[in-house]
């Protein structure tokens, strides 16, 4: 396991996450028994309420007689916990570089909901093993993912290939009309650039590149400053008025690697040298 997650000790993890589940416990029974204390005494007594994803609810209410219901509200804080963990083990892994959109929104959105298992070791290995196993071919589908969402409405973009050039569509949502006319960057197509950005540095050995650095941030920099270009590491774009993105491909041996995994995908597509 550790080597899959070689900056982390697996094992120092969950019993952290054991001593912080007993002190949660602790801290949960003290307030149960000043509540019931309060209530006997016809003293009055703070509503306490557990918060979950930012909404107060309350079906959690720190006021349970029972042990049934300390168990209830001990798993509230404990999935807080364990999604944060899990969190924490997808980027220490380094199989979040590896997963295509559609993986890193299906664990976003649980890690959000914290539906997530228990951190326990066994879970722990269960599930990273799954995932290190399977990160070629999340790889492998996040340029696949890429590929599909060009445009083959230019005679540059090739149906079975990623070409030396391609264009994009619908770079820019547009607003207004003559001088009052403005751009807004269209983040589906920039995403997807971030995307194709984010394959070329794997390919090329280079760790992921830094999200806050993306080519919406790089294009809407470059429109304050009147400009219709800007340089990329793998590729450089310039882009019009309709809202097309002309992209130029600087490194021609990644661009191959690329055209090896869309052959591996579609091996009746005819091979072609990148023009």
């Amino acid at each position: 396991m550790n080597e899959i997650v070689k900056s982390v000790s697996i094992e120092n993890l969950v019993n952290q996450r054991a001593a912080v589940a007993i002190l949660l416990e602790q801290g949960l029974k003290t307030l149960r028994e000043a509540y019931t204390l309060s209530r006997v005494a016809h003293l009055g007594f703070a509503e306490i309420q557990m918060v979950v994803n930012g909404q107060r609810s309350h079906s959690h209410r720190i006021c349970g007689d029972s042990s049934e219901a300390l168990t209830a509200l001990l798993a509230v804080p404990l999935k807080s916990v364990d999604a944060g963990a899990w969190s924490y083990l997808m980027h220490e892994s380094g199989l979040r570089t590896f997963m295509d959109a559609t993986a890193r929104k299906e664990w976003d959105e649980k890690i959000y909901a914290q539906d997530v298992p228990p951190l326990t070791v066994e879970n722990i290995e269960a599930t990273f093993s799954t995932l290190h196993s399977a990160r070629g071919d999340m790889f492998e589908r996040g340029v696949l993912a890429v590929f599909r969402s060009l445009s083959w409405n230019y005679k540059t973009n090739v149906p079975f290939k990623f070409g030396k050039r391609i264009i994009v569509d619908d770079l820019f949502h547009s607003y207004g009309n003559g001088a009052n006319r403005w751009l807004s960057t269209n983040h589906r197509q920039t995403n997807a650039l971030d995307d194709l950005t984010r394959v070329l540095h794997i390919l090329d050995g280079k760790p992921e590149p830094d999200h806050r650095n993306g080519w919406s941030n790089r294009v809407s920099q470059a429109e304050r400053e009147r400009a219709q270009s800007c340089k990329g590491d793998y590729f450089d774009m310039k882009w019009f008025k309709k809202g097309t993105g002309h992209i130029l491909f600087t490194r021609a041996d990644l661009v191959e690697k690329m055209n090896l995994i869309l052959a591996k995908h579609h091996p009746n597509a005819l091979a072609c040298d990148i023009r």
